[in-house]
């Protein structure tokens, strides 16, 4: 429910506040005070096109700002939070700021948004009916989904049971489709994958060889001059009948420390450690003495290890660049070369599968025409009641459900649904783009709401001046009308017909105030005594008269009655 709305230098509206209950609510006014502003600031709100032009003039910008109750798990609270606003008490707030340069803000929960971003938030939490609003009713997605809501619970089980069954019919159709395609290319790519592992599984590589024969191929590549160093380092080390040899010296110098030992901790310390050193010398030495004898020169297993080599690299120039690469390329493309060598075991069982949905697809929707065809006839007989109440006795309203049996079943059902209008008894039935007046449209748009009252969605309806062109018995029954869904949702309407207005359970009124310089309209909430006032000047013009006085008493207690 909208719960306040508060309107800023926007067009003649200086500033205004509007405390909105449950039940309806009448906005009226003087033509010209400014009363449709409070449906342009809704407008704004729904993120309806900034205009400068609504700017009053003076002022640097206008601002309208709204707090919306909204229910538990909405799109809006999801819309508003991911745009980074906030909710709070499950209350949301939005804003519109007009400045007079011609730029626009919106605000949502907080947060700087989209001006689109309105309109999602605002699309499940308000409907507006206008001679300017009605284009909703014309698109025929609009006019289909009001059947169906209509049609109630019969129809919601069917449509339930044929959306899943869709789905998977329209899966399965576009999978045998691009099997059925591309089967060419699949082909191709199947002989690519197949190659590829060809050349790899001839080659067999193993995770991490690569470096290790890297390190042989080198080791087998310098083999001599390995040999070499190692054998003139162990003649260096250890000698052969050298006695300049370099554990020789070692040994010299050590037994010339023992000599001394005993006299001073510190030389006894670096004796220990000359000691040690002619130990390592010893150690090292027959290490490279074993080394130096077993070096192997093996030209053929060189070339070997340079042929394989040269195959690794190979597959790594085309599947790599790393060994690791080449074999997940394996990995991965042998599953997916079993996948493409299952497509006619795929192929099969897909058609095996459509040839059971496509009867069971067919049947539910089959089901679902016949309740639409059965609430077509209901629906087009319960607003022909309303609307001939509504100035329109020779109105009628056919709702036409066309079967596309021999069409391929769409996410609705096979059904084409129409709205076809008659405003007289002497013309013919047309779309109600063709055969309907921006009133007819707007009364139409009434009718209908009453009757699907107890299915809305909508938990705020707003109707500005619905009641255009009629007077008389029809306004007291356009505001019976309204009254009625009160009953099921938040309305607010913007009228001129007393008989319309006497039926509010809440009555706001605008006034204007000309000093001969500009215009000034307030928006003021009238109590019991001050309602009477309004409904005497809408009926004669003026509010002190006493015959229009009672005549507003007289509204007000057929209204309750």
């Amino acid at each position: 429910m909208w719960q306040h709305l508060r309107l800023s230098s926007l067009g003649v509206i200086d500033s205004a506040e509007l405390e909105l209950s449950d039940g309806f609510t009448v906005i009226t006014g003087e033509t010209g005070a400014g009363k449709t502003m409070v449906v342009t600031a809704l407008g704004l709100l729904r993120g309806d096109r900034a205009d400068l032009g609504l700017v009053r003039r003076g002022a640097d910008q206008a601002r309208v700002e709204a707090s919306i109750g909204v229910p538990a798990g909405a799109a809006a609270t999801a819309a508003v939070e991911d745009a980074g606003g906030r909710i709070d008490d499950d209350v949301v707030i939005l804003g519109r700021v007009l400045s007079a340069q011609g730029r626009s803000r919106a605000i949502a929960g907080g947060a700087m948004v989209p001006a689109a971003l309105l309109a999602d938030v605002t699309d499940e939490l308000v409907a507006v009916h206008g001679q300017s609003d009605q284009h909703r009713l014309l698109r025929a997605a609009e006019q289909r989904a009001a059947l169906d809501r209509f049609a109630g619970r019969a129809f919601t089980a069917a449509a339930e049971a044929y959306a899943p069954a869709f789905a998977r019919w329209r899966t399965v159709e576009r999978t045998l489709e691009e099997l059925r395609t591309h089967a060419q290319e699949r082909a191709r790519e199947l002989d690519v994958l197949q190659f590829g592992l060809d050349e790899i599984n001839e080659v067999e590589p193993q995770a991490g060889e690569d470096e290790h024969l890297k390190v042989e191929e080198s080791r087998l590549a310098h083999s001599e001059s390995l040999a070499r160093a190692a054998d003139q380092a162990h003649r260096s080390l250890v000698g052969e009948g050298d006695l300049d040899a370099a554990r020789t010296q070692v040994a010299e110098a050590s037994t010339a420390l023992r000599e001394a030992a005993g006299h001073d901790p510190a030389l006894d310390a670096l004796a220990e450690r000359v000691l040690e050193l002619g130990i390592l010398l010893d150690d090292v030495g027959a290490e490279l003495g074993a080394y130096s004898a077993g070096v192997e020169l093996d030209p053929e297993r060189l070339a070997e290890l340079q042929e394989r080599r040269a195959a690794l690299s190979g597959l790594q120039r085309k599947y790599g660049p790393t060994l690791d690469d080449v074999l997940a390329w394996a990995d991965k493309s042998a599953a997916r070369l079993s996948e493409l060598g299952n497509d006619d075991e795929s192929v099969a069982a897909l058609e095996a599968e459509q040839a059971q949905l496509i009867p069971e697809v067919t049947r539910l929707a089959q089901e679902m025409s016949a309740i639409r065809a059965e609430a077509a006839a209901r629906l087009s007989g319960l607003v022909d009641e309303e609307i001939a109440q509504l100035s329109m006795p020779s109105a009628r309203l056919e709702v036409q459900v066309t079967a596309n049996t021999d069409a391929v079943p769409g996410p609705h059902g096979i059904d084409d649904v129409e709205f076809l209008f008659a405003a007289n008894s002497g013309t013919g039935l047309r779309p109600l783009h063709k055969g309907a007046s921006g009133g007819e449209l707007s009364r139409l748009m009434l009718a209908l709401e009453v009757v699907l009252a107890d299915r809305t969605t909508v938990p705020t309806l707003v109707f500005d001046e619905v009641d255009a062109g009629i007077g008389g018995k029809a306004a007291v029954e356009v505001g019976r009308r309204l009254s009625r869904l009160a009953e099921h949702a938040q309305v607010i309407a913007v009228t001129h017909l007393p008989q319309v207005a006497a039926f509010a359970d809440h009555h706001f009124v605008v006034s204007k105030d000309d000093d001969g310089t500009v215009t000034s309209s307030s928006v003021l909430e009238l109590d019991e005594h001050s309602r009477v006032d309004e409904l005497a000047r809408m009926l004669a013009g003026q509010e002190d008269s006493a015959t229009a006085q009672a005549h507003a008493r007289e509204l007000l207690e057929l209204a309750r009655g």
